[in-house]
């Protein structure tokens, strides 16, 4: 579920092409196996949504007259009216009516009011690094008052490379300017037909261990995040942010009812189910498992009411259970994949 505005410029794409949104640079594809867009400020994936597979076989654009064309089911008249994105399962996942200003499909949420710039835009996958949250670990400043986060999400990032097949694509991304004194970022996302698998590595360069933490921030469209089920974490034992971090125990599966903030310590692959649609969730480097919506009373300013029951994050991560530490000349690479559960 992604904002009208962004819509509109993916339905103006015909390949692939650079754009303004929001006062972000932003790069979009549309193309036979699906659509892309990745904001430059962050390296920060808003969307994908991959074709419907009769559009694949045909080797059509996802455009909703070529999906209805292959046989896929018409969008709602609404989304239609507002530019909706592909006729398919997956178009209308996110739920059949979307709030105003929003477009229903794709696998991942935009809010529809980003923040001015510098601010960073809630939404899609932003990359956390150096740190996850306000656990500080790797932040240089005198008062370690660095930014809620760490500074990737919010800097500029340069396109380095984009490598084209008949499949998909790949982006290699990497900051503009130095955002730590020993360790370096680089980005990089796989999109196709069947998945969307983006990569945070950090090299370091320096001279002294360095301990750090970060996460892959995803916010996942769903149809109501209070009526969602996420499979695979059964036994895991978790940190409740909102309970003072107290450790408990997972019993039985997850089913999201309301507001919650913990930290799972598994790296199990997980299954989420909105109702409409069952999403698989892989992660790599990650031992920390992050579930999180703010709840009804709690949304952050920059999302609308309307708009805020429509994602729930699922993260890999790295946090005070599984920080790493780098010594000079090692990497980490931190991984999250997504894919259709039947896929898989």
């Amino acid at each position: 579920m992604i904002p009208a505005s962004l819509r509109a410029l993916l339905d103006d794409t015909a390949g692939q092409r650079r754009a303004e949104w929001h006062g972000r640079d932003v790069w979009l594809a549309n193309e036979a196996w699906g659509e892309l867009a990745v904001s430059l400020q962050g390296a920060q994936v808003l969307h994908f949504l991959p074709a419907p597979e009769d559009a694949q076989a045909a080797g059509a654009s996802p455009a909703p007259e070529d999906a209805q064309a292959a046989g896929a089911s018409p969008a709602p008249e609404d989304a239609q009216a507002a530019g909706a994105s592909p006729a398919s399962e997956d178009a209308q996942a996110a739920g059949s009516l979307a709030p105003e200003g929003m477009v229903s499909g794709g696998w991942l949420w935009v809010t529809p009011t980003p923040q001015a710039l510098p601010g960073a835009i809630r939404g899609g996958i932003p990359l956390c690094w150096p740190w996850f949250a306000d656990e500080h670990i790797a932040d240089e400043s005198p008062d370690r008052s660095g930014p809620l986060h760490g500074p990737a999400r919010k800097a500029d990032w340069r396109l380095d490379a984009v490598d084209e097949h008949e499949e998909g694509v790949e982006l290699h991304l990497s900051p503009e300017t130095r955002l730590h004194s020993q360790i370096t970022p680089r980005a990089v996302i796989q999109a196709n037909a069947n998945r969307l698998h983006v990569e945070l590595i950090t090299e370091h360069t320096g001279e002294t261990p360095v301990k750090m933490s970060g996460a892959l921030h995803s916010y996942l469209a769903v149809a109501d995040a209070f009526t969602c089920r996420l499979e695979g974490l059964p036994g895991a034992r978790y940190l409740d942010k909102l309970a003072g971090f107290a450790e408990r125990e997972q019993q039985g599966e997850l089913g999201v009812r309301g507001s919650l903030d913990r930290i799972y310590h598994s790296n199990a692959e997980l299954t989420l189910d909105d109702g409409n649609r069952r999403l698989r969730i892989a992660r790599q480097g990650s031992d920390s498992a992050v579930v999180w919506h703010p709840g009804d009373d709690a949304l952050p300013a920059d999302t609308p009411a309307e708009v805020g029951r429509h994602f729930l994050c699922v993260e890999a991560a790295n946090t005070r259970l599984d920080p790493v530490w780098l010594v000079p000349g090692a990497q980490h690479l931190l991984g999250t994949t997504l894919s259709r559960a039947e896929d898989a």
